[in-house]
């Protein structure tokens, strides 16, 4: 920092954000905010969330609440509960009784298929509410689950990184990790911007171009904050797996009119 050396990190806590650091992660501010709206695209209004009392579901509730508001929705519940636990039947049912049109459920893995049920339950069947999810739905083990079928989440596009893991394998033998992308960005964004003037080429106004950048998952730029904001896909899930409703942008410029 002393020095002007810019940081890319891959951190998803945004407190250690700007100052010289970029998040070059997958933040889930962003998987909040592009599921929201779209939802909202689709003519819901009312919106209801149930997260869970993690620093994550923190992170999920303020980003929640700012979508909402940048949709012009009204946020009718948001129902916290302790991962973990059979705790689930109050929040649902407080939930279920909040009259949301869509309800976002800010966890993955098992949790997900016991909250579904619990809100099905009280009353809040598939054609009662939209079901909407988080980059943690982007999951093998949810991506057919009969009892989210119709949810929307967030994600990259399906088969984005089909490329470069074929790539991987051939020269590693082995699947990537999941990080493994991210640095393969992060590289790549040093190799671009090295071909600049030497001391003017990792400046902040050279790694905060308004047209960003494409990295194996898509595009993605970064914020005056130094967080990132992605090109992410709204994706369906059906008894086939996901299905891809809202494209992911190639672009981040804007169309003109």
């Amino acid at each position: 920092r002393d020095r002007g050396v810019p940081v890319l990190a891959f951190s998803t806590e945004r407190s250690v954000a700007g100052n010289g650091a970029y998040l070059i992660s997958f933040l889930p501010q962003n998987e909040v905010q592009r599921v929201i709206a779209y939802a909202a695209s689709r003519g819901h209004k009312k919106f209801a969330a149930m997260i869970p009392q993690t620093a994550y579901g923190d992170v999920a509730q303020s980003a929640f609440q700012n979508s909402v508001k940048a949709a012009k929705g009204q946020v009718v519940d948001v129902e916290r509960f302790a991962p973990g636990t059979n705790a689930l039947m109050g929040p649902s049912g407080a939930i279920a009784k909040s009259g949301a049109d869509a309800v976002l459920i800010a966890q993955g893995g098992a949790m997900v298929k016991a909250i579904v049920p619990t809100l099905q339950f009280e009353g809040m069947t598939r054609g009662k509410a939209q079901l909407l999810g988080t980059g943690l739905w982007d999951d093998a083990a949810l991506q057919k689950e009969p009892t989210l079928e119709g949810s929307w989440y967030a994600a990259p596009s399906p088969k984005a990184d089909d490329g470069f893991i074929a790539k991987y394998r051939a020269t590693f033998g082995a699947a990537p990790a999941n990080l493994a992308s991210l640095s393969y960005d992060a590289v790549s964004l040093v190799a671009l911007l090295a071909k600049g003037e030497p001391y003017h080429r990792f400046t902040q106004k050279a790694l905060m171009d308004p047209n960003g950048f494409t990295g194996v998952d898509g595009i993605f730029r970064f914020n005056a904050d130094g967080t990132s904001e992605r090109g992410l896909a709204v994706l369906e899930i059906t008894p086939q797996g996901p299905v891809v409703v809202s494209p992911a942008p190639t672009t981040f410029q804007k169309k003109s009119s």
